[in-house]
């Protein structure tokens, strides 16, 4: 019999206020703005005078990256559609939903500069997705119309679930989600009225047996007005913030290992304390560096990027194998190749945790989960205005109605493909 082993895990979040954060919900509203206009243009019947072209949501085309710094907000990328939408008042109405509204928060929506370089996407990436390989090649038949997509790109796309939690999601970077979330929420709603939009959480758990036992440390570094001391900060952040957080969700922790501002003071924070850029902060997005990453963003995306919406699917995939009971932990990677419909590869790992074999397991998966991109983007809806929504706080482990991957809606299915 093996000893025991016990060992320590941190993730952290950021609030929406990070520049990071700013920028990857600017990205997101854009495309979300884009998508709803698209199929509004698509049920009224409109045609293109330029080229004749009907309007199609399905033909929507976006990868849009924002940057961020003192007093300037710069938006870039490509796209292809036929829809109008207002760069600017987008960019303005994130932040000012955000909460930089003034000097005093160091940022102001109203009179920051904003810039726009997007342009077309390029054509020879557009006929890839398009018009799949497999149907150019006479492989596949133009009438399936999952067959006719092809990825938007190539890459490795990981998904992860555990049973460390209700939502199946690693417990630090869960945890750290939803003191952010708190973070949010007291300062939005006038309890803690001196906080600003810029923070971090980071919580720390100690595991033993793999399994988690108690909150070791917890970390919050929040953006606060100058008439306040650090003392009434932690004091009011345990009561208001921590406290409740954890009381929620059941868990230990020790209020002497609670660090908050460590430099004691953080009042120049958000666009004007650091530069921000779309797509930097895709562990926290993501699984807490529990789990692997491929290292492609998601936000400002569109869905025939597998960057995005394979991620998605992994994780849809890995969840409902813990869901039905076949793992206790589990990791999924798909490959895809740029223009080819079809995934490359499908792995399955689950840590020794399997209770039947991995390779039973990743047959069930290809005979249970349709994998091609155009699959994955009509069960999972992913043509829908619903990605500002997943651009703070975790694009995993959180049971919305907009967040479709997180249904455990093929547990009966994975368990009959495994004799389980």
């Amino acid at each position: 019999m093996s000893a025991s082993r016990t060992y320590l895990f941190t993730s952290e979040s950021v609030t929406e206020g990070h520049p990071d954060k700013l920028c990857d919900q600017v990205s997101d509203a854009i495309l979300d703005a884009i998508l709803a206009k698209e199929a509004q243009l698509q049920a009224e019947g409109y045609v293109s005078p330029g080229n004749g072209a009907a309007a199609d949501v399905d033909d929507v085309r976006c990868a849009i990256e924002t940057f961020t710094t003192t007093g300037i907000v710069t938006v870039m990328g490509e796209v292809r559609t036929q829809a109008y939408v207002d760069v600017d008042s987008i960019v303005r109405d994130v932040i000012r939903d955000i909460g930089y509204t003034g000097s005093h928060m160091g940022f102001d929506a109203e009179t920051c500069a904003v810039s726009n370089y997007m342009h077309s996407q390029s054509a020879d990436i557009a006929a890839g997705v398009d018009e799949s390989y497999e149907v150019q090649q006479g492989q596949a038949s133009a009438e399936d119309a999952f067959d006719c997509v092809g990825a938007g790109d190539q890459g490795i796309m990981f998904g992860y679930a555990c049973d460390e939690t209700s939502t199946l999601m690693p417990m630090p970077i869960y945890l750290a989600h939803r003191l952010a979330e708190r973070l949010t929420r007291v300062r939005k709603d006038g309890t803690l009225p001196y906080l600003r939009p810029d923070g971090k959480t980071q919580v720390t758990v100690r595991y033993e047996d793999d399994k988690p036992v108690a909150v070791e440390k917890v970390l919050i570094s929040t953006q606060h007005s100058e008439d306040v001391s650090v003392e009434q900060i932690k004091a009011d952040l345990i009561e208001q913030v921590i406290a409740p957080v954890f009381a929620e969700e059941g868990v230990e922790w020790n209020r002497d290992e609670v660090f908050v501002n460590p430099t004691g003071r953080f009042v120049v924070g958000g666009p004007m304390g650091d530069t921000g850029l779309t797509g930097r902060k895709i562990i926290v997005d993501t699984y807490g560096g529990m789990g692997r990453h491929g290292g492609g963003a998601f936000s400002g995306k569109d869905c025939t990027k597998v960057d995005r919406s394979a991620a998605y699917a992994a994780r849809w995939v890995a969840k409902n194998i813990v869901a039905a009971g076949l793992a206790s932990r589990c990791e999924v990677q798909l490959a895809y190749a740029i223009g080819v419909a079809r995934p490359l590869s499908v792995y399955v790992n689950t840590f020794g945790t399997a209770t039947v074999p991995e390779s039973v397991i990743e047959q069930a998966v290809q005979e249970v989960f349709d994998l091609r991109p155009g699959a994955i983007i009509d069960t999972l809806q992913l043509r829908r205005p619903i990605y500002r929504l997943t651009s703070n706080y975790g694009h995993f482990g959180r049971e919305l109605p907009e967040f479709t991957w997180e249904a455990v809606n093929r547990v009966d299915e994975l368990k009959a493909a495994c004799g389980a």
